[in-house]
């Protein structure tokens, strides 16, 4: 058995701004670099992907409005088309005629646009963090790359939250309308401090940690929730990592910067306001879909929720007529957490590094150190790709409480020689499966070692040797967590670390363990994990109970240590279950815990 680490290096781009590049082909380029003057921000230097001898500028589509800078520095390598508003049809029709395309979050680049680029359209630039409204599965389809500036609004953003919280908090915008109407209501306006109440900061990321930062220089105690944050940089400025419900239970004001994931979505709804502090504000400055915003009327209505500060919904615009927007306990702004003038100076040139990658020049080798080719690579290894991001996805939602995920050992077993099996493509999608879900960061095989170690994230590998034909490059994979509590007890191994460990068979992912439990289930759809007392009659109860709701069971095991004694049942599921299924299947007396995993 041998032990490795091993990281890519990935080339910096500038200490203070950095860009995401999602690889979903093999283009080529070159690297150089220009000095770029900024308003008011002295000259930047900025290192740009270039090739020489181009026979003619490509055309860039900007679809949404960006700072002058970042437009003059456009035209300089490209024919721009500024054409602003685009109804998808009109997106769908200009398209077909461009190289590049440049958006902020208002553009919807879903699979018509590319289907409708013909071929042509090679990179897509987001002028900003989150890439959730770019069709990314069709982006690779179609050979396109994706690439974002996740830096550049960080504290534009952060400042804009700190800006409703306050205003919220002193009834700002009521009073100014109410005035503006010729009213002078005192009395009716009344706010509350800011001095000693407690900030819940719901995802400690760089905006996550801005918010904290100036919530403290306010006098306000802060806690956070976000399983990744290193408790170290936590500490460092005084906030205190703690469990989700925890966080919403004790809390005053909540902030809100998680991205938008199928973990997050309508994270916060009835049965989470029903855990909070009667007469909590919430601000969302994040993304409008981790609200359920029914939901939130409803807190809103009934006294649980006192005020909430909105700059984003989940359809946007919001319809005139939404009892949210028009709420009088409600402020609301159009999504302009990044519109400063410094913050659009500052993705704009990022954005542009669009330019020179849509035109080839070197292999992309040269900037991978592969040593052998990554199309036969992925060729070969590709069911087991699947199965490593969904051991880690599966892994990362076992995890509990508020001390992050810092350790992760992957264990290979393979009957191959180390030299004949290369597993950075598997430890990428590892490490894409356990960050991706809680998190705005698209990880890809160049930035997985480095969006890990940016996290504190330690991914050690070990490889079994094992005996027998070496056909197969994998006999299975394991996923160990050390240092973590998990929301099921049974998927903890006997040496304490949350174990997961899975297989191909027939070109299909399954789940063989789980903790001490061996298990078999495809990984495909959704599981329930269940431990229970061994006895006759289990599958039927939980089976009868998913089939009343019409959810279609695709596979189900059940692990045991012995006879009559406790036992893992693994289900899956095409469906999710509804909670109130979910809760009778808890009700069962033999059962003694379960979870819902989304794959």
């Amino acid at each position: 058995m041998a032990t490795s680490t091993t990281s890519l290096n990935v080339p910096s781009l500038n200490p203070k701004l950095s860009s995401s590049l999602s690889i979903s082909s093999t283009p080529q380029f070159s690297v150089s670099s220009l000095n770029l003057r900024t308003h008011g921000r002295g000259t930047r230097r900025f290192i740009v992907l270039a090739t020489a001898g181009l026979d003619a500028k490509p055309t860039v589509l900007v679809a949404e409005k960006l700072g002058a800078a970042g437009l003059d520095l456009l035209k300089e390598f490209a024919n721009v088309d500024c054409s602003y508003n685009l109804s998808p049809e009109e997106l769908n029709t200009k398209i077909s005629l461009c190289d590049a395309l440049i958006v902020r979050s208002g553009t919807k680049v879903s699979r018509e646009v590319f289907e409708s680029s013909g071929g042509r359209l090679k990179v897509v630039g987001r002028a900003g963090v989150g890439i959730d409204n770019v069709d990314l599965a069709a982006a690779t389809e179609h050979g396109c790359l994706v690439v974002n500036a996740p830096t550049a609004n960080t504290v534009a953003a952060a400042e804009h939250g700190i800006a409703l919280l306050a205003a919220m908090a002193r009834n700002v915008a009521q009073a100014d309308a109410s005035v503006k109407a010729g009213k002078w209501l005192r009395n009716k306006y009344v706010g509350v401090s800011l001095v000693g109440k407690t900030l819940a900061v719901m995802g400690f990321g760089k905006v996550g940690t801005e918010v904290a930062r100036r919530a403290k220089g306010l006098g306000m105690h802060v806690i956070a929730h976000d399983p990744y944050a290193p408790a170290d940089r936590a500490r460092a400025i005084g906030v205190e990592l703690v469990t989700f419900d925890e966080a919403i239970a004790t809390a005053d004001f909540i902030s809100l910067h998680m991205p938008l994931t199928p973990t997050t979505s309508k994270m916060l709804n009835d049965e989470t306001f029903g855990k909070m502090k009667k007469g909590v504000r919430i601000v969302n400055v994040a993304r409008g879909g981790v609200i359920d915003e029914e939901a939130l009327v409803r807190a809103l209505d009934s006294g649980i929720v006192a005020q909430a500060a909105l700059d984003v919904f989940t359809k946007e615009p919001p319809s005139p007529e939404s009892k949210l927007v028009q709420h009088e306990n409600v402020i609301v702004t159009p999504h302009l957490g990044a519109s400063t003038v410094e913050a659009q100076c500052l993705v704009a040139p990022v954005s542009s590094l669009v330019l020179p990658l849509v035109n080839h020049g070197s292999d992309l080798r040269d900037i991978m150190p592969f040593h052998v080719s990554l199309q036969q690579v992925l060729s070969e290894l590709k069911p087991y790709v699947i199965l490593a991001e969904k051991l880690g996805r599966l892994a990362v939602q076992l995890v509990t409480g508020g001390s992050g995920v810092k350790s992760v050992k992957v264990t290979y077993a393979s009957a191959r020689a180390p030299d004949d099996l290369d597993t950075r493509v598997l430890r990428a999608m590892i490490t894409k499966g356990i960050i991706e879900p809680i998190s705005s960061v698209f990880v890809n095989l160049v930035n997985a070692d480095f969006t890990a170690k940016q996290r504190g994230v330690r991914i050690t590998e070990e490889r079994i040797v094992l005996d027998g034909s070496p056909e197969a490059p994998l006999e299975s994979i394991q996923v160990q967590i050390a240092n973590v509590e998990s929301k099921f007890a049974s998927a903890i191994s006997d040496t304490g670390e949350i174990r997961v460990e899975g297989r191909v068979k027939d070109g299909v992912p399954h789940l063989t363990r789980v903790g001490s439990f061996e298990v078999d289930v495809s990984l495909e759809g959704s599981i329930i994990l269940c431990r229970q007392v061994d006895q006759p009659g289990m599958i039927g109860k939980v089976g009868s109970i998913l089939g009343q709701e019409n959810v279609n069971v695709s596979f189900m095991s059940v692990g045991r240590i012995a006879p009559r004694k406790q036992a893992v049942m693994a289900i899956g599921v095409d469906d999710q279950p509804s909670k109130q299924s979910l809760q009778r299947i808890g009700e069962i007396p033999a059962i003694e815990e379960f979870v819902f995993l989304k794959l």
